[in-house]
């Protein structure tokens, strides 16, 4: 699996040139000038993977701080540090120093971020990871990294080493318990309408198009596990975009929006309706988790809605989501009412998204 479009041709769909031609259209107006890779392994990936990623360590006074390097593109780099840790593990929640590096030979050079910079520029040299910029607490930082460590000094000389990190989350690979529904463990997408098993891998392709599940819920418990596509070069939205549906109504995000705000068009977003409460999103090409405990809302004999919908969530372990109500369906759903059962879905939106062990705990209240 050496991209998208390798693992694309390796469908054993039958496909008609016109029909393929649709769907290279549909994603060539989302991916136009930004390479695209799905397999952690490609030895096609650029420089840059190397060097992204998580960090930690402390300071020499024993401070603990955290670290969050993301690519850019065009061998350029963005550096976000986090007192006391990284997100989920340790940080504040408040303050954030921002670097910008750049590849040396085999070494990444990180400097202060300055000037004008805004969230999610596309120029790497104009690139904020925060809204406000500088952001709360932003220290002068410099650092140097060979891709395990991160050693720099900043604020009053102080210096830091920090070690990469990859963090997983604790329930990957989880088994599904008594009563559960699997929908999918690898060996076929009966569960599904639409998608593409990749007989290599085991995993379930949305090849840039929607996937809804053939059974329909109402109140359950969720597993899945995904891996974002590494688009160094994208920026927001066009950072592979996807979804995860709750019975067709309402959308949790799914985006590479590792290392930023953390908002509600962001992964683990509730769109438009609620920031998570942490950004918990980890480097694409990682798996991640998504637990969720969902009620759907609730109809009276007229068919008033008489309560809304709610959700809890963990991404990659940590809460980020606790009972949050959801007060009308996101955009894109099914026109049925709310409060009826539906399908779950897994949005393609142009990107080359991957999932595994997806399983559904149904409950009957």
């Amino acid at each position: 699996m050496k991209s998208w479009h390798d693992s694309f041709c390796r469908s054993t769909l039958p496909i008609t040139g016109l029909v393929l031609l649709v769907l290279m259209l549909q994603f060539s107006a989302v991916a136009t000038g930004t390479p695209v890779w799905t397999c952690p392994e490609d030895p096609t990936l650029p420089p840059s993977f190397a060097f992204q990623g998580e960090y930690v360590g402390e300071t020499a006074c024993g401070e603990r701080l955290g670290c969050q390097v993301i690519a850019l593109g065009a061998d350029t780099l963005h550096a976000v540090i986090y007192p006391g840790g990284l997100p989920g593990d340790g940080w504040d929640g408040q303050n954030r120093s921002l670097m910008h590096g750049r590849l040396d030979g085999e070494r990444a050079v990180f400097e202060p971020a300055e000037g004008n910079r805004r969230y999610l520029a596309p120029e790497p040299e104009l690139f904020s990871a925060t809204r406000q910029f500088p952001p709360q607490g932003h220290q002068p930082y410099e650092a140097v990294s060979d891709g395990r460590t991160l050693t720099g000094q900043g604020g009053e000389d102080v210096s830091f080493a920090l070690k990469k990190v990859v963090r997983k989350a604790p329930s990957l690979g989880a088994e599904p318990p008594e009563g559960a529904v699997v929908l999918f463990d690898g060996s076929n997408k009966d569960a599904w309408r639409g998608g593409r098993l990749d007989e290599e891998t085991g995993l379930l392709n949305t090849d840039g198009r929607d996937i809804l599940s053939v059974e329909k819920f109402q109140n359950f418990t969720l597993h899945l596990e995904f891996m974002l596509p590494f688009r160094p070069d994208a920026r927001g939205q066009g950072r592979g975009n996807s979804g995860v549906y709750f019975v067709d109504h309402y959308e949790v995000q799914v985006l590479d929006s590792y290392g930023l705000e953390g908002l509600h068009n962001e992964c683990g977003g509730v769109y438009t309706k609620a920031d998570p409460d942490v950004n918990m999103c980890l480097p694409p090409l990682t798996w991640q988790t998504y637990e969720a405990e969902f009620t759907n809302a609730v109809r009276d004999a007229e068919g008033n809605k008489v309560s809304n919908a709610e959700l809890t969530l963990k991404m990659n372990g940590v809460l980020v989501h606790d009972q949050v109500e959801i007060d009308s369906p996101t955009g894109g759903h099914r026109s049925d009412p709310e409060g009826t059962p539906g399908p779950l879905k897994l949005q393609g939106h142009g990107n080359p998204l991957q999932f595994r062990n997806i399983w559904i705990v149904p409950r009957n209240d």
